[in-house]
């Protein structure tokens, strides 16, 4: 038979179900076998007990929409000496194009690697990553953590767009461990040309895969797509060279110019989703698109915040991810689910973003089968959170909001190993 391990707590929190007090999983093979309480468990089963004692055991964060490959954002503002603060959403893309354009593969090869670290030891299992640097892909494959990789393309010019597109699919097909899936990522509706969209559709389409979309961060993009005005048009485009395919005024929301393409259905992973009107809303409703919410980001890039109650009214499914170190303070789920609560406490409550952070996660990359929960039949990916008291009383609100991880598992095996 083979080696099995026991794992048990105070307590077993999984999202939208009862905890567990004394509750414990049974691992065999890197997947869970049964769970129950400590005592049903062991007398059905011989197997090793690990006593996490006071402790809770979780599953592992899904972090829905993330950019890991820029990590040392903030290192590399100092060393660029382009240490400046951004007044506005455009200038901060600016900025971000002109600390990434010296870079090397190392710098990217070096903050993928502390990414994925600072992951993992704030209890995230498994993210959803944007690769907008095809080279990077060899490294993935040396990490533990699960993930969907989506393949960033972006850009105007009918045959370099198309060279990009192949070489994102190259990419996606050296994808060769079942730790990792791949995905495409149209970048915005302002970074690619309209012609361009059925492409997208179309390799999408063809190959069955998911796309992430970064839709409506700002009141800049619902200015320009509807217009052509404001500073993307005049300060970007320029900067980047891209004034012949400035666009004729669509009188559109991105929403519906994605819809238009049939770039938006079940598949379609929506994130930001700040400037939404009522009829994109009910568009993602029709399509059934996840919505992924990047609250600290949308903060600190002063872009506002996303019509989360409306989302929650029309059962938009919600996952939450914590954008990249270039727009927000860390990488920790624990910490985004924090201010989530913070931001809209008349709105969504602990079990909310709890489920967000882990089965809306894993369902928003397509891992339900797997991830996301600690149910029989999935991967072992756990964290134990220390001092999470006796009391059933507010479990869960005082966990997200005291508590600390002390452990992270994957397939079982703890995550230091």
């Amino acid at each position: 038979m083979p080696d099995s391990t026991i794992h048990t707590a105070a307590w077993l929190i999984n999202p939208d179900v009862p905890p567990i007090a004394g509750g414990a999983i049974l691992v065999r093979n890197g997947l869970i076998e049964a769970t129950g309480t400590l005592a049903e468990l062991k007398s059905r089963y011989t197997a090793q007990v690990v006593d996490h004692h006071d402790s809770a055991i979780l599953p592992g964060f899904i972090n829905a929409h993330t950019h890991l490959e820029l990590t040392h954002f903030s290192s590399w503002r100092l060393r660029t000496h382009i240490d400046y603060n951004p007044r506005r959403f455009c200038d901060w893309i600016i900025q971000l194009i002109k600390i990434t354009r010296g870079l090397h593969a190392e710098d990217f090869r070096a903050s993928l690697g502390e990414g994925m670290r600072k992951c993992l030891e704030s209890g995230t299992t498994a993210v959803g990553d944007i690769v907008s640097r095809y080279e990077l892909l060899p490294y993935y494959h040396a990490l533990p953590m699960r993930g969907r990789l989506f393949f960033e393309v972006l850009g105007h010019d009918p045959s370099r767009f198309q060279e990009r597109l192949e070489e994102a699919l190259t990419s996606m097909d050296g994808l060769n461990g079942e730790n990792l899936q791949s995905g495409l990522s149209p970048h915005t509706p302002y970074t690619i040309g309209e012609a361009n969209l059925p492409l997208i559709r179309e390799a999408a389409i063809s190959r069955g895969k998911p796309l992430a979309i970064h839709i409506s961060e700002s009141q800049a993009e619902s200015d320009f797509i509807y217009d052509t005005s404001g500073p993307l048009g005049t300060e970007l485009y320029p900067f980047v060279g891209w004034e012949q395919y400035l666009m004729p005024p669509r009188h559109c929301t991105s929403t519906d110019l994605l819809d238009r393409h049939g770039l938006l259905t079940s598949t379609t992973l929506a994130v930001h989703c700040v400037h939404l009107t009522l009829a994109d809303v009910q568009i993602l409703k029709q399509r059934d698109v996840t919505v992924c919410l990047c609250p600290r980001s949308n903060d600190r890039l002063d872009v506002g915040r996303a019509p989360v109650a409306l989302f929650k009214k029309l059962a938009i499914p919600l996952a939450l991810g914590t954008d990249s170190l270039a727009s927000n303070d860390s990488l920790s789920l624990w910490d985004e689910m924090r201010f989530t609560l913070d931001q809209f406490p008349e709105v969504l409550s602990p079990a909310d973003v709890f489920r967000m952070a882990t089965s809306g996660g894993a369902a928003a990359l397509g891992f339900s089968d797997s991830l996301g929960t600690l149910q029989v039949g999935k991967r072992a990916d756990f964290q134990v959170i220390a001092h999470a008291g006796s009391e059933d009383k507010g479990l869960l609100e005082r966990v997200i909001g005291q508590g600390k991880v002390a452990g992270v598992y994957l397939g079982g095996l703890s995550g230091a190993e």
